[in-house]
Formats: structure tokens, C-alpha cells, sequence
């Protein structure tokens, strides 16, 4: 084999890669191998048909396509790892320049680690925000607390007032006609939330258990019906069940039952120290973010495509995990959202080329001030963990796999990255 490379614009390198005729008469053989069993020919078993038989009844270059894919990647490869300058990050776009029997020629377009053209990175002004924690936070997360463990009770003593829960029937007609849609029977309702035509539930208010009523009302302009868009409707109504929501009552022995605290003034100084610790942390990402956005912005790199494509493959791939979850193809949300998936993928061209160029920023920093993680680092790291868990140090570690240190490792490197950041520019 031979090879020569060069750079390329955008980020990439060229690689031409040549092989001898033996070298390219074996990577035949080996396709011939491969492929052999999809031919059958007179006189012949299937896939005991001879090479060149093969060759003879179908051209000479019949087994070309599955011989490049022999060896392609494995020249490819020892090319990459004679040549460790060449830092290859996405796949390679592969031409052929000459092939024959006597030989093949390859060019590989290899998207390459970008350089980085740092801006300023030290001696920033940066801002933090200040989150405070008032005594109405903490009344809020309470009420939360009261509305997770709230109750529905029937109510028979009165009218229906805003905020209850309702059971009705319901008939609704258009100048007198019913409408597809508009009838149903012990449907629940919520007072208040509007999710009735505008206008319905404020006149189940007043309604007493066992009464009827004709309810009027006008469809909205923007209707999803398109015969019912701003019509004039009447819906004729019973009222069966009136039902409220019941919180409990805030004190020692609901806390208790509740979040296992103490008492109630134990768990509002928990709560605060909660609730503060969320602000402090809101604020150091807040802050983080900022540096890197204004690192990022006066940096300058050529991204080559292939990197875009992977994460933006990387982002389509999260939304089908999420629309799964809800019981979604993404297939079938792109037609709800009438985009081919071509347009879906350039939606997010501009965010993943941000996204790609702040991470090729923040590793560069990394290498340039040999920003690392040592033994040291890993083995506190690890006795944290294992102090968290109950367990020892050694007995964890030993059944950690090598994915798992190393995502400690990288964990604890973008940590000092951010802490050298902080301590390299001014923090106001």
C-alpha cells in the first residue's frame, strides 16, 4: 500500500490510498468469499460457482463494490494509526480515482479535529445572578405539598362555585340541530379550568344537584370544527355531582404522615435550605453557561459538516426518545407538523452548530492548560460515592466498568475546567 495526505478545506484531510495488485487481487478474494453464495450457474452448486466463472459470465468488476468495502477500512485504519497527526472525528466521504485489476486508488475526505482559534478567556468581567429565598417560596412549595395529598368531598349543601369538580350531562345543538361531538353523558368537569367552550363553565356556576339548564354560547372563531367556527350554540345540561377539593390541614402530624419531618417549622427550615441550595446551584449553571457563550463567541473554528450531522443525528434521535414516551412516531409527528424530515433536520442546524463549536471551545481550553483528571482526583471522587452508597471505596470501584470511570473522569475534568475559568476572569 501506498498513501499520501494533505489538508483539505473545511476541517478535512485528503488521504489517497493505492494498492498494489496483489493487495487488490486478495481484497477480490475475500469478496468473492463473501458474495459467492449468491450466485448459481449450469453446472454448478450454488455458491460453488469458481471465481472466474463468476467473473467471465458477469464482467470482470463484479466483486469491485464488496472488494472496496474489504479494503477500504482496513487500510483506512493503518493509515490512522501510522499517521496519529491525522485526528479523525466522524467518518470519511470515499471516492474511487482508478481501479482495474491491476490496482485501486482510494480518496478518503477525513473530517478532522477543527483548530481553534481561541478569543480572550481570562480576565472577563462576568456577572451572577442572585437568587433569594423569601418566606412566600416557602409558603408555595407548602401549598404544593397541600395540593399532592388534597382530597376530592362531595359537596350537597350548595351551588356550584368556581373551582369544583362537577358531573354532568350535556346536549348541544346549532339552530336547533344536534352536532357531532356535542352530547355526553357523567362527564367530569372542572370549574375554572377551561377546557369548555369560553363561557360554558361560568354558567354551571349557581347550579344546584338535579338541575337543568340551557346554556348559550358562541364557538370560537378559530374552532377546530370548521362548521362550528363562530356559530351561536345552545347546550342543554343536568347537573349530577357537586365535588370539592379538601387540603389537608398544615401542621406537625400532617408533616409527619406527609415528608416524615419532624414538625412544620423543621421542614419550612428544610425547605428553605432546599430551595437554597436549588438558587446557588441555578446560579453557578447561569454562570457557566455565560462563560462559555461569551468564550465561544470570540473563538473562531472551521466545523467540518460530518460533525454538524452527528449532532444533529444526535438531537433527532433524542426527539423520537421523547415523543415515544408519549406514544409517538416521529414519523407520524412529522405529518401533524406537515415537515419532510429534510426540513425537520435543518431546524436544528443552527443549534447544533453552536452546540458543536462550544464543545470543540471548552476542549481545546481543556488541552491547551492540560486541564486533567489524576489517580487522586478519581480514587476521592470514588470514596464519595461509595460513602454516599454505604459501601467502601475498593469494593466500588472494583465493580466499576472502564465507561464508568471514565465518565467520572470527565466529570471531575469539566469541574476543574469551570473552576479555572471562574478563577482566571472576574466574578461580580
Amino acid at each position: 500500500m501506498k498513501y499520501t495526505f494533505e489538508k483539505a478545506e473545511k476541517s478535512t484531510v485528503k488521504v489517497e490510498i493505492t494498492l498494489t495488485a496483489s493487495e487488490w487481487k486478495e481484497a477480490i478474494a475475500l469478496a468473492y468469499e463473501k458474495t459467492k453464495g449468491r450466485y448459481s450457474m449450469p453446472g454448478f452448486r450454488k455458491g460453488k460457482v469458481p471465481q472466474k466463472v463468476i467473473e467471465t459470465a458477469y464482467g470482470e468488476g463484479v466483486f469491485y463494490e464488496e472488494a472496496i468495502n474489504q479494503a477500504f477500512p482496513k487500510y483506512y485504519t493503518e493509515v490512522l494509526e501510522k499517521e496519529t497527526s491525522i485526528e479523525a472525528v466522524a467518518s470519511p466521504e470515499l471516492d474511487i480515482k482508478d481501479i482495474s485489476a491491476k490496482g485501486i486508488t482510494m480518496i478518503a475526505i477525513v473530517p478532522v479535529k477543527p483548530e481553534v482559534v481561541f478569543g480572550a478567556y481570562k480576565g472577563i468581567k462576568f456577572k451572577k445572578n442572585e437568587y433569594n429565598v423569601k418566606d412566600e417560596d416557602v409558603e408555595e412549595e407548602l401549598k404544593r405539598l397541600q395540593e399532592r395529598n388534597s382530597r376530592m368531598v362531595d359537596v350537597t349543601d350548595r351551588a356550584v362555585a368556581d373551582g369544583d369538580s362537577v358531573v354532568i350531562d350535556y346536549s348541544g345543538s346549532v339552530d336547533g340541530v344536534k352536532f357531532e361531538g356535542g352530547t355526553a353523558e357523567k362527564q367530569n368537569l372542572v370549574i375554572g379550568s377551561k377546557t369548555f367552550i369560553p363561557g360554558f363553565e361560568e354558567q354551571v356556576i349557581g347550579m344546584n344537584i338535579g338541575d337543568e339548564k340551557d346554556i348559550n354560547v358562541k364557538f370560537p372563531e378559530e374552532y377546530h370544527a370548521e362548521d362550528l367556527k363562530g356559530k351561536d350554540a345552545v347546550f342543554a345540561i343536568k347537573l349530577h355531582e357537586i365535588k370539592k377539593k379538601e387540603l389537608p390541614e398544615l401542621n406537625d402530624e400532617f408533616i409527619k404522615d406527609a415528608v416524615g419531618a419532624e414538625s412544620l417549622e423543621t421542614y419550612k427550615k428544610e425547605t428553605k435550605e432546599r430551595l437554597e441550595k436549588q438558587n446557588a446551584d441555578r446560579a453557578e449553571r447561569e454562570l457557566e453557561d455565560e462563560i462559555v457563550k461569551k468564550i465561544t463567541e470570540t473563538s473562531d473554528v472551521v466545523i467540518p459538516d460530518a460533525l454538524i450531522e452527528n449532532q444533529i443525528d444526535r438531537m433527532v434521535q433524542e426527539m423520537e426518545y421523547r415523543l415515544s414516551y408519549q406514544g409517538l412516531k416521529l414519523a407520524d409527528y412529522l405529518k401533524y407538523i406537515d415537515k419532510s424530515m429534510e426540513d425537520f433536520r435543518k431546524g436544528y442546524t443552527e443549534q447544533a452548530t453552536e452546540l458543536v463549536k462550544s464543545q470543540l471551545v471548552i476542549e481545546g481550553i481543556i488541552e491547551r492548560e492540560e486541564i486533567t483528571a489524576t489517580d487522586e482526583d478519581v480514587e476521592a471522587r470514588v470514596a464519595e460515592m461509595a460513602k454516599a452508597q454505604g459501601k467502601e471505596a475498593p469494593d466500588l470501584k472494583k465493580n466499576m466498568q472502564a465507561r464508568q470511570l471514565d465518565y467520572i473522569k470527565n466529570e471531575i475534568v469539566i469541574k476543574k475546567f469551570f473552576d479555572f475559568l471562574k478563577a482566571s476572569n472576574e466574578i461580580e
